[in-house]
């Protein structure tokens, strides 16, 4: 907000009419009214135009946290100039509120420490700052404000469960992990140059006589169990949904984040896609950002069977996914295995399990949890 008040408009209206109706009628007293006022708009303009010298840190501890738990803002204000005290309104911006800051008698050199906690009810991106000064004079004729410091985002991941099973299968693998991968083995991947440290027995001679460089054969461990979780994120999958957001879409970004989380503590491979579209960036932040949006999930399911990204497919969807678990059963040949999670559709008849496809349906994301890890399947 800038610029003169009501007041302040109405003064200088009042100002002008005396002026002009002492001089053009001769009346000195209407006139020296009409100057006094004047005179105030005039100061009022000096003294709220006054910009203050401040310097403003903020440090959120943490900057990502899980839904529900604690993070705190710090925010430190200084007054960075020599001469004069600080005595200012402030507030600062916290999601969709407001946080007040005060800043009386700031002296020169000295700062002064805010903390405030910060909203982790929801999962998202919640933006925080810049400081917002207020400066008016003392009569209120003119109000200006100014921003501060650079704004800051603290991440609501979704909240993480336990998830005790990982995907396992028919055969062991000799690092004592089981899958289900039929063609598993350490096979050749790509070259690379040669860097000290590499094993000789690893350098492929024929390309290093041709290249004139010592080459490394890459290799990997087709073995090893791949997971990938397709998040369906179309509006049309769950119905009901508002400001991008629906009950069933929140449990399914828990799931999916607690897939997420219990491979990498296992050390599994794991790729996270959305219906809609690419997933780039860190999962936990691609889940923090994600909201209802239109895909085609034809496309998306097309483009899993012909590149075959892993040999476990997860795909997490809400009530108005029902209608497509036939089509994600489709991809039970390029993936051994197969499960949908589906959220939200309490009062519908259970789903059956066909095709191989595994079925979870639960209300939350520590149902699903419990149920994750009860799949015989494993």
């Amino acid at each position: 907000m800038r610029g003169v008040t009501g007041r302040g408009a109405g003064v200088a209206v009042a100002a002008a009419a005396l002026l002009a109706t002492g001089f053009r009628f001769g009346y000195p007293d209407l006139a020296l009214l009409g100057a006094a006022a004047g005179i105030a708009v005039l100061c009022a303009v000096g003294f709220a135009a006054w910009r203050p010298r401040l310097g403003v840190d903020r440090v959120a501890d943490p900057d990502r946290v899980a839904r529900g738990e604690p993070a705190r803002m710090t925010l430190t204000v200084r007054n960075t100039s020599r001469v004069r005290a600080a005595n200012l309104v402030a507030t600062d911006r916290c999601g969709g509120a407001t946080v007040p800051v005060p800043l009386l008698r700031l002296r020169p050199g000295r700062d002064t420490t805010v903390e405030y906690p910060v909203p982790t009810v929801r999962r998202g991106v919640v933006p925080v700052g810049p400081l917002r000064v207020t400066r008016g004079d003392p009569l209120g004729l003119m109000r200006l404000s100014r921003t501060y410091g650079a704004a800051t985002t603290v991440w609501v991941h979704p909240r993480i469960h336990l998830l005790r099973a990982v995907p396992a299968g028919m055969a062991r693998s000799l690092d004592g992990r089981i899958d289900k991968v039929p063609h598993g083995t350490i096979t050749f991947d790509s070259l690379r140059e040669y860097v000290v440290g590499d094993e000789l027995r690893r350098v492929h001679w024929r390309s290093s006589a041709k290249v004139g460089e010592l080459m490394v054969r890459e290799q990997l461990d087709t073995s090893e169990p791949t997971i990938v979780v397709l998040l369906d994120d179309r509006a049309a999958a769950h119905p009901g949904g508002r400001a991008g957001t629906a009950e069933s879409f929140e449990v399914a970004c828990e799931a999916a984040a607690s897939i997420v989380a219990a491979a990498v503590r296992e050390d599994l491979p794991v790729s996270l896609h959305l219906v809609s579209g690419p997933a780039p960036g860190p999962y936990l932040d691609v889940l923090t950002e994600a909201a209802l949006r239109p895909g085609d999930l034809t496309q998306r399911l097309r483009h899993l069977r012909t590149q075959r990204l892993g040999d476990t497919l997860v795909f997490l969807t809400g009530p108005g996914g029902r209608a497509d678990l036939g089509a994600v059963s489709g991809l039970r040949g390029p993936y051994p295995v197969v499960l949908a999670g589906l959220f939200g559709d309490r009062d519908a008849a259970p789903v059956s399990a066909s095709d191989g496809l595994i079925v979870i349906e639960a209300e939350d994301g520590a149902q699903f949890a419990a149920a994750w890890d009860g799949v015989r399947g494993w």
